[in-house]
């Protein structure tokens, strides 16, 4: 991948978003959120289980391109995870590879990473297609909320309790939901959005009403 360069004085400068990865990802819709959120002047971190190692070089999923990570999730404690203002589940197999628990009904890191980031309501939560996957083990977190998914995960997301919304992009609260890969480009802008909206206050439910309703992307509680 080749070196991006944050935009000064962007809406997002002095934003981190942090992207959860594994092997098999999908390579257009991490380099559109890598270049994208760059152009906006935020600062980009991928996170991933090293199981004690410095680094992994994970493989796309059409190409086997490559993308090496540094970045622990299970070193991200509390604090840090109230620094970063977004926290991304992006598609492909990236959450099945990441739920992985070495016992039968364990959790596995990334899971607990995201139970609570779902208990910080500064952080925004944004999950795509077959990331919610990573979700299932936690149904809690989306119980009665609406949200949308890849049409082979509707009855997963009704098994978890959730709603179901056939739309390309939902918003509830402060979680932000997408239908596929294909529809990044929506995703990414409603994320852009909603942070550029942020307060000062990190505590202030700023999403509710920061961004006007547009088409085929529902608000939501």
């Amino acid at each position: 991948m080749t070196t991006t360069i944050l935009r000064e004085a962007g809406a997002l400068t002095g934003r981190t978003i942090a992207i959860l990865m594994e092997t098999d990802y999908v390579e257009p819709e991490i380099d559109y959120y890598r270049l994208r959120f760059a152009e906006e002047g935020a600062q980009v971190e991928f996170l991933t289980r090293l199981w004690g190692r410095e680094n992994i070089t994970f493989t796309g999923h059409e190409h086997q391109l490559p993308i090496t990570v540094d970045g622990d999730l299970e070193q991200v404690d509390d604090e840090r995870l109230r620094g970063y203002d977004a926290l991304i589940v992006p598609s492909g197999m990236v959450s099945d590879r990441l739920r992985y628990a070495e016992s039968p009904g364990g959790t596995a890191p990334a899971v607990d990473l995201l139970r609570r980031a779902f208990a910080e309501p500064s952080v925004l939560k944004g999950v795509i297609c077959h990331g919610l996957w990573l979700v299932a083990p936690i149904p809690e977190v989306v119980r009665g909320r609406p949200l949308t998914c890849h049409n082979n995960l509707v009855a997963d997301v009704r098994n978890m309790g959730a709603q179901y919304v056939d739309q390309d992009v939902v918003v509830s609260g402060d979680l932000v939901t997408a239908r596929s890969a294909d529809h990044c480009h929506l995703f990414a802008r409603t994320v852009i959005d909603l942070l550029a909206a942020r307060t000062a206050d990190r505590t202030t439910r700023w999403w509710r009403s920061s961004v006007r309703p547009t088409g085929g992307v529902r608000h939501g509680r």
